[in-house]
């Protein structure tokens, strides 16, 4: 009843916002993903993605003939495209591979196969439909909200130092190989959340059912919530706002040589064609669940979390696509977003409530100082600077202190004496 109602509701929204971008003159994400069953995908390494995670529900026999067929029928496209001098692109057969198996589960499976294998094909279609569900979404943000709130968050951001024009200089002194490797880390965040995700279900065959929290679902809501923030809260970034990549639209060239100036901020206007993506930071947030995540794995694993993290940070700051609060209130996004699934798995544990609260709290609470105190914070960054990592800080330490005595083992049942038993009589 769980999955059908997920499955409901996921395919009510994925209507509504099919729709909404039908009235702005684009394809929705369910017209998006149903071309790419015939046309080249935008990303063949998001479907090859999708079909992994739908084959930790098969068997090694069963991935390996899914695999091949993949890619055969993607060899066979790429024949025809290069016939017809079409656009090249692979992909095609992991989406084949992973709508066939979904028609084998309804048609050749009863039971818990039945049920197993349309989970795992769920999972892959919810991976893909997240990808274009955030292409719609990113679509109505910049038709629908005209005007932005880069000035407030630019001037706050002096609490901070200004840590995305900082980077930005770093970036550029490190070259070529520094943005290179910075801009494989930013594009392929969906690559290594697979790899965290392929461990945490490695043994999804063997039990025949999934764990109760896993990687994708973290991705999952936070793609579903985040979105929501850019409409209550529309930034484009420094690199636009404040940079050459805005055009005329940018206040000035400052990025990242010279850090805006303190002044009264007020709303300005934008094109309709870019994002409104950056309050809260999605790459920050999705690059924490993976590092949490990450964290139960072997060491190999920890430290690619570690390393993903890092270089997601240096790259949405580096790049100029975030200020420092952008990345502030992703880390409080995720960590309160974690805390709810964990709780709720737990049966609404008390302490994952109480945490879930406060760190909606603490998110809602840097938002609003965002917005209505930025010159204040400006000018008094001794102050608020330290407050705002504490306020971080408060939600990072009890986020772990509360998921340390969840995953601390019961103490052993104490072994009590038994009364001694006085030797019976025999009877003769």
């Amino acid at each position: 009843m769980l999955w059908a109602t997920v499955g409901v509701v996921a395919l009510g929204f994925l209507i509504a916002l099919e729709i909404a971008a039908r009235r702005y003159g684009a394809p929705g994400p369910i017209t998006a993903q149903a071309q790419e069953v015939i046309f080249a995908p935008k990303s063949g390494t998001v479907l090859y993605a999708g079909m992994a995670l739908m084959m930790v529900v098969l068997t090694w026999r069963q991935r390996f003939i899914a695999l091949g067929a993949a890619v055969g029928i993607d060899l066979v496209f790429w024949l025809v495209r290069a016939a017809v001098d079409a656009k090249m692109m692979f992909g095609n057969g992991a989406l084949w591979v992973t709508l066939a198996c979904a028609v084998i589960a309804v048609t050749r499976r009863t039971g818990r196969d039945r049920a197993l294998l349309l989970k795992g094909v769920g999972l892959a279609l919810l991976l893909v439909a997240g990808r274009k569900t955030g292409y719609t979404w990113l679509l109505i943000t910049s038709k629908t909200r005209p005007m932005v709130l880069d000035q407030y968050v630019a001037t706050a951001d002096h609490a901070l130092g200004n840590p995305s024009w900082l980077a930005g200089r770093i970036v550029a002194a490190t070259g070529t190989v520094g943005a290179h490797v910075l801009e494989f880390v930013y594009i392929q965040l969906a690559v290594a959340a697979v790899a965290v995700a392929l461990y945490q279900l490695r043994n999804v065959a063997v039990e025949r059912r999934f764990p109760t929290h896993h990687l994708v679902r973290s991705f999952l809501v936070i793609g579903l919530l985040g979105p929501g923030i850019y409409m209550i809260f529309p930034v484009v970034g420094p690199i636009l706002a404040y940079g050459a990549d805005g055009g005329h639209w940018a206040v000035a060239n400052l990025w990242p040589n010279t850090p805006p100036p303190i002044g009264t901020p007020h709303p300005m206007p934008f094109d309709e064609i870019t994002p409104r993506n950056c309050m809260p930071s999605l790459h920050t947030a999705w690059a924490t669940a993976i590092f949490i995540h990450s964290r139960k794995g072997p060491r190999a694993l920890r430290l690619a979390g570690a390393f993903w993290l890092i270089a997601t940070l240096g790259a949405t700051l580096g790049f100029g696509y975030h200020y420092g609060a952008d990345i502030v209130a992703g880390v409080v996004f995720t960590l309160t977003i974690e805390a709810g699934l964990r709780s709720i798995d737990r049966g609404r544990d008390r302490r994952g409530i109480q945490l879930t609260v406060y760190g909606t709290a603490v998110f809602a609470a840097l938002l609003a100082s965002y917005r209505y105190l930025p010159t204040q914070m400006a000018a008094h960054r001794w102050v608020f600077g330290p407050l705002i990592i504490l306020a971080m800080a408060s939600v990072v330490y009890g986020y772990v202190r509360t998921t340390r005595l969840w995953d601390r083992p019961p103490p052993p049942t104490a072994h009590l004496p038994q009364p001694r038993r006085e030797p019976q009589p025999e009877l003769v």
